[in-house]
């Protein structure tokens, strides 16, 4: 089913949104929740919770592109759940290796987390994306944006996990020195 017949259901408020929605998204909803989560029931339950926030959401907001919107809600979703699960206990896992590895381009002891959430500094890593070219934006966005594992990127892409990893490494160097350029 088409994006915008599937928000018009949400619109009708037609429990059929639900179904084309998981017919159409669930498999790339559950694997953000899984990449960020790394277990089964955590993601399938950040998925129905992404799918419970979009039917709240719509109506007032029509989403433009519904890929976008879900995705989105679902990585809030997951990272909120993976903050509350690990809230004692401090582990591993592709969260934890993005974070540590965006955190060394920021200075003055500023998290990753708290950075983010900072619009002007958003406003900034966007227009950073946009000036890349599409191979390596595409490599930085599934590391940190979708936390896929480097593996799974290097196999996607067809490229050596060596390249993946260095492309990354000058990546954020390219933003650190950018946002060091910037004030940041």
């Amino acid at each position: 089913m088409e994006d915008q017949k599937i928000i018009d259901l949400y619109w009708q408020r037609s429990e059929q949104a639900i179904r084309e929605t998981d017919s159409k998204y669930g498999g790339y909803c559950y694997c953000i929740a899984y990449n960020i989560l790394a277990n089964r029931e955590d993601s399938e339950e950040s998925v129905s919770d992404t799918y419970l926030s979009a039917w709240h959401a719509m109506p007032p907001r029509r989403p433009g592109i519904l890929a976008a919107f879900l995705g989105k809600i679902t990585r809030h979703i997951s990272i909120d759940r993976w903050r509350r699960r690990t809230a004692e206990k401090r582990g591993g896992g592709e969260v934890v290796l993005a974070l540590e590895e965006l955190n060394d381009c920021l200075s003055d002891g500023c998290s990753a987390e708290d950075a983010v959430q900072k619009k002007e500094l958003t406003v900034f890593i966007n227009r950073f994306l946009d000036a890349l070219p599409e191979t390596e934006r595409n490599v930085f966005l599934c590391r940190y944006w979708y936390v896929d594992p480097v593996k799974d990127i290097a196999d996607t892409l067809g490229f050596s996990v060596g390249k993946v990893n260095s492309m990354l490494h000058r990546t954020r160097e390219k933003l650190r020195r950018a946002l060091e350029k910037e004030g940041y």
